[in-house]
């Protein structure tokens, strides 16, 4: 008596059939996915540089800005720690809007500080709290006479985003500007500024120099971990629609007489 059951021989087997639809789709998605995931790594490894340069700046002794000349690469130079001396130019002082510490309001305090050699330099002298009311700014003025100041070199970004172009000048409460800006400096005083900010680390030398300024300046956040968590997840959606592509063109079918 023949067996009923059929054999293992006969039984319908599983096999990728593609299909020209999500074939293409699937092609279109992995090459999203890929290009996504590779622009995440460059970006990355281009984070990694920079914090590897922000490392080898800050282990390396203090500059002396009077020697630098006009010519000097200042992106090159960006985070090193540096010195110089001069004198505070309390009337062309800046504050800087929108500044948060210790989830306090406030304004960064910048000051230009004319060089012994007649270069301007922008000074930030540090954080300081929000008064009672916008309406009075708070007055900090810098040490009057020469000072030397310690810090370290950022560069301000050019263009940045600003709600309004606020601008309030007076021999006491100087600007009030939502953003740090050398040509914008320039062109508001008259004067040529380097191009670059000092985020001064401490109060400037001598006796009774102390402001009451916080000079809390935080290394920078790179966002290299959040680069890489983007990549793993771009690569992990192309392997996905790989995944997906097989299980939708997979389909019974028996096996031919000549199998």
């Amino acid at each position: 008596m023949p067996n009923a059951t059929l054999s293992s021989d006969n039984a319908p087997l599983r096999r990728i059939r593609p299909r020209a639809v999500p074939t293409l789709a699937a092609i279109a998605a992995v090459l999203v996915f890929v290009a996504a995931g590779q622009w995440q790594q460059r970006r990355m490894h281009e984070k990694e540089a920079l914090r590897a340069e922000f490392d080898a700046a800050t282990a390396v002794a203090p500059l002396d800005l009077a020697a630098r000349t006009e010519r000097t690469d200042w992106n090159a130079l960006r985070y090193r720690k540096v010195t110089a001396s001069g004198e505070y130019d309390a009337r062309r002082q800046i504050l800087v809007d929108n500044r948060v510490h210790d989830g306090r309001a406030g304004y960064h305090v910048i000051t230009p500080l004319v060089l012994t050699d007649g270069r301007l330099v922008l000074v930030n002298r540090g954080w300081t709290a929000q008064g009672a009311s916008r309406a009075a700014l708070p007055q900090v003025l810098p040490p009057a006479g020469p000072v030397t100041v310690q810090g370290r070199i950022a560069i301000p970004p050019v263009g940045a985003f600003e709600l309004a172009k606020e601008s309030t000048s007076g021999s006491t409460s100087g600007y009030l500007w939502q953003n740090i800006d050398a040509a914008r400096f320039s062109a508001a005083t008259g004067r040529v500024v380097l191009p670059i900010v000092i985020e001064a680390v401490n109060p400037p030398s001598g006796p009774a120099r102390e402001d009451g300024l916080v000079r809390d300046w935080l290394a920078p956040d790179f966002g290299v971990e959040k680069h890489e968590i983007y990549m793993v997840q771009w690569y992990a959606l192309a392997v996905l629609a790989i995944v997906l592509w097989g299980t939708l063109n997979l389909r019974r079918s028996k096996p031919s007489p000549d199998e």
